[in-house]
C-alpha cells in the first residue's frame, strides 16, 4: 500500500513536472515577439552626391551621401535592420556618362555607384531597366565589384531545351538570408529572410538590342507564383520582394496582366515589397487610395509595400512586427514611411541630414574628372 502510494505521488510529480514544462515552453513560444526594419533606396540613377551636372551647382534635393545619414539613424533606432536596393542605381547623369564613355571600368575594379553603395553595407539588390542601358558586358562588369548579391527572377536566357522548358536564369532568382537578430526580450533569433527580384518586361523592348537572341523577361505575377513556394520550402522565415516595377503596368507592354506591383501583392506568401521605376513615393499622404491601397499603413492588398521617391531623395522604410507561434514567425503588424532628406519651402529645398563624407570622399577624384570631361 505504501509503495503504491509512493507510485502515485512520483507519477503526480512527473505529470505537474510535464505540465510546468509545457506551460513554459507555450509562454516562450508565445513571447517572442520582434520588430524587423526593412529599408529601401531605389532609382538612385548615379546621384552619389548631391551635385547636378547639368547646371554645374551643389543640389540639396538628392544624393546617396544625404540618405546614407538616414540610414544611419534609422539602424541607431532598431536593432534589427536589412538594407536593399531596387535598381535603377548606375545609370543616369554626366557621372555615369564619363564612367561608360571613357572606358572607366577598363582601369578600376568596382563602379563608382557600387562602391559608395558597398560603404553602407547593403544586404542585397536587384536591377532596373537602366542598368542594361550600356550592355550585358557593362553590366557584368560593374556587379561584380558589388559587395552584396543581386537576384532577378524573371530574367532568363534566351534558349529552350528539348522539353521546350526555360532552364537559366541570367541571375540568382532568389537568396535566403540568415540573420542572427535581438527579439523584445533581449534573446537572440535566428531568422531566414528571402529575398526575390523582379524587373519590369518592357526592359527587353527598350533595350531590344542587347536582349534580343540572348535574353528574355518572363510574366511578373507568374514567375513569383513559380519561386515563393520554393522558398518556403526551404524553410524561409518571411519573403520580401525587390521589383523594379511601378504600381500598374508600363503603358506599352504588351502583355500588361500580372506586370505590376498591384498584381505581385497578390502571391501567396510575400511579406514585404520594396519596389522603384516610377519614381514616386509609397505611402503617398496626399492620395485617398483604395479598397487596394492602405496609404495609411502603406499596404497594397494588406502586403507592406515602400517605394523610396527617386535619386536616394527619400529613404524608404517598412518596420515588420513578427510573432513567432509553433516554430514559424508571423507577420502581426506592419507600418510603411518614407523619410526625406530635405524640407521644401515653396522653391528652396533645406536640408535635414548632412552629408556623409565616407560617400564623398569615395568619388571625390571621379567627381573632379567628370567636371573637366564636361568641361571638354
Amino acid at each position: 500500500m505504501k509503495r503504491k502510494r509512493v507510485l502515485l505521488q512520483l507519477i503526480l510529480i512527473i505529470s505537474l513536472m510535464l505540465f510546468v514544462l509545457n506551460q513554459t515552453n507555450a509562454e516562450e513560444i508565445k513571447e517572442a515577439s520582434m520588430r524587423v526594419r526593412i529599408l529601401e533606396t531605389t532609382d538612385l540613377h548615379a546621384r552619389i552626391i548631391g551635385y547636378d551636372y547639368k547646371n554645374r551647382k551643389s543640389s540639396n534635393e538628392f544624393g546617396l551621401a544625404k540618405t546614407a545619414s538616414l540610414i544611419a539613424k534609422a539602424r541607431q533606432e532598431e536593432p534589427n535592420v536589412l538594407l536593399f536596393d531596387t535598381g535603377d542605381a548606375i545609370v543616369g547623369n554626366a557621372l555615369d556618362e564619363y564612367v561608360w564613355k571613357t572606358k572607366y571600368m577598363d582601369f578600376h575594379t568596382v563602379h563608382p555607384v557600387y562602391k559608395a553603395m558597398n560603404l553602407l553595407n547593403y544586404d542585397a539588390a536587384t536591377v532596373g531597366n537602366h542598368e542594361f542601358n550600356h550592355g550585358l558586358d557593362f553590366l557584368k562588369r560593374s556587379i561584380e565589384g558589388a559587395q552584396f548579391p543581386f537576384v532577378n527572377a524573371n530574367i532568363y536566357l534566351d534558349g529552350e531545351n528539348e522539353n521546350g522548358i526555360d532552364e537559366f536564369n541570367y541571375f540568382n532568382p532568389f537568396i535566403i538570408l540568415e540573420r542572427t537578430f535581438i527579439d523584445n526580450n533581449g534573446k537572440r533569433q535566428k531568422l531566414k529572410v528571402g529575398v526575390i527580384g523582379f524587373v519590369t518586361p518592357i526592359t527587353a523592348e527598350w533595350d531590344k538590342q542587347y536582349f534580343q537572341g540572348n535574353l528574355k523577361i518572363k510574366n511578373i505575377k507568374e514567375t513569383a507564383q513559380h519561386f515563393v513556394p520554393i522558398m518556403k520550402n526551404m524553410g524561409t522565415d518571411i519573403v520580401i520582394a525587390l521589383a523594379h516595377v511601378g504600381l500598374e503596368p508600363d503603358k506599352g507592354l504588351k502583355e500588361q496582366e500580372g506586370n505590376s506591383v498591384n498584381a505581385l501583392s497578390e502571391v501567396e506568401g510575400i511579406d514585404a515589397i520594396l519596389y522603384g521605376h516610377t519614381h514616386l513615393l509609397f505611402p503617398d499622404k496626399n492620395s485617398i487610395g483604395s479598397k487596394e491601397i492602405n496609404n495609411g499603413l502603406g499596404t497594397i492588398n494588406g502586403i507592406p509595400a515602400v517605394q523610396a521617391g527617386f535619386w536616394g531623395n527619400h529613404l524608404g522604410i517598412i518596420d515588420l512586427d513578427l510573432q513567432k507561434e509553433n516554430g514559424k514567425w508571423e507577420v502581426m503588424s506592419s507600418q510603411s514611411m518614407n523619410r526625406p532628406i530635405y524640407h521644401q519651402n515653396k522653391n528652396t529645398f533645406i536640408p535635414l541630414v548632412h552629408e556623409d563624407q565616407r560617400i564623398i570622399e569615395s568619388v571625390k577624384l571621379l567627381h573632379q574628372e567628370t567636371l573637366k570631361y564636361l568641361n571638354k
